[in-house]
């Protein structure tokens, strides 16, 4: 199987119980998770050889991280040991109408506080075949814009496919900001996970006035922009209430669309991760060369099952998933 590195900052979450609020709480549920942690975490689920990159503080809080990643599977050795304090981010859990609410508390984090590259290239991209990140660790300082640049150059030198989840985070740095760096590094991306949203706020892609399809045209602009792009996928929410959502996921290749059937997903336990398991599925299904209606299928399926569980990381298996996609119910299996 193909070896992935991922790089960027995992985090402890604190997050309400449902019906509790930020005002009056008393107990918090922890977990570890970041967008590039849980796709390593995902991916070494399935059975791949995958190493997270990231730096955390040289304390207790850093080595239970390193014990969470490894007890998943995942190669913890470019994993860096420094710094001051991890990360940290609290979520009021919403239900039914009140939404979820996040405050970020990372400022000043060990990795945010990287102002080198600490990592040496021979030894970060040995034997690798895809390089994974996202837009959430530009955001968080100039320097680590920098380096996210100077990583995704350095892949493409070496011919290892580069993954992007653009993963807009408006907590975290503006429109603007935000454009001027993906103009930067789009240009070196093979996958892409990019939607609507971004294709018009962040890429300057005209809204569509046309009788086209919007996941058509989207896509259709974005290649014609970043022709280097050989994929892009994402996924359409359809927000009932905080615990009632539909998820479709879509696929854009070689100027075809690829969409999975529409899964309601009710009651949500937990919603955060569901975009890295989707982007997981993808990667797995275009590693393996397999059907793309089986890859975005694949992918549905696996970020919808996410939902149902506590917690940053996806424990189902491959065959987990594709019991759902073939059964296409809750029956208990006997």
């Amino acid at each position: 199987m193909s070896k992935v590195l991922t790089f960027g900052e995992i985090m402890l979450r604190l997050s309400t119980s449902p019906g509790t609020h930020f005002s009056n709480i008393v107990s918090f549920q922890a977990h570890y998770g970041g967008a590039e942690a849980n796709v390593a975490v995902n991916l070494a689920n399935f059975g791949y050889d995958v190493a997270f990159a990231s730096k955390v503080p040289d304390n207790a809080l850093g080595l239970s991280v390193k014990r969470h990643l490894q007890k998943y599977g995942v190669n913890t050795k470019p994993l860096l040991l420094g710094g001051n304090r991890l990360g940290t981010y609290y979520l009021d859990s919403g239900v039914g109408e009140r939404s979820s609410a996040v405050i970020y508390d990372r400022a000043n984090s060990s990795f945010a506080s990287v102002q080198e590259m600490e990592w040496d290239f021979e030894q970060l991209f040995e034997n690798v075949d895809i390089l994974h990140l996202s837009g959430i660790t530009p955001a968080l300082s100039e320097k680590l814009a920098e380096i996210s640049l100077r990583l995704v150059k350095e892949a493409k030198k070496r011919d290892i496919k580069v993954s992007f989840d653009i993963n807009f985070r408006s907590k975290l740095w503006n429109h603007d900001q935000a454009s001027r760096t993906l103009a930067k590094i789009l240009p070196y991306v093979d996958y892409c996970s990019a939607g609507k949203m971004d294709a018009i706020y962040l890429l300057g892609i005209p809204e569509n006035q046309t009788e086209q399809d919007d996941t058509d045209y989207y896509y259709q602009k974005m290649h014609e922009k970043y022709n280097n792009i050989e994929v892009f996928y994402s996924t359409k929410r359809e927000v009932h209430s905080a615990t009632s959502n539909s998820l479709q996921g879509t696929l854009w290749k070689d100027g075809k669309t690829y969409v999975s059937k529409v899964h309601k997903l009710e009651p949500i336990i937990d919603r955060v991760g569901g975009g890295d398991a989707f982007s997981a599925g993808i990667l797995h299904g275009l590693v393996t060369g397999a059907d793309l209606n089986y890859t975005v299928s694949f992918a549905s399926a696996y970020s919808g099952l996410k939902h149902t569980i506590y917690g940053d990381c996806n424990p189902f298996a491959i065959r987990d998933v594709e019991n759902l996609m073939e059964n296409g119910s809750a029956k208990i299996n006997r």
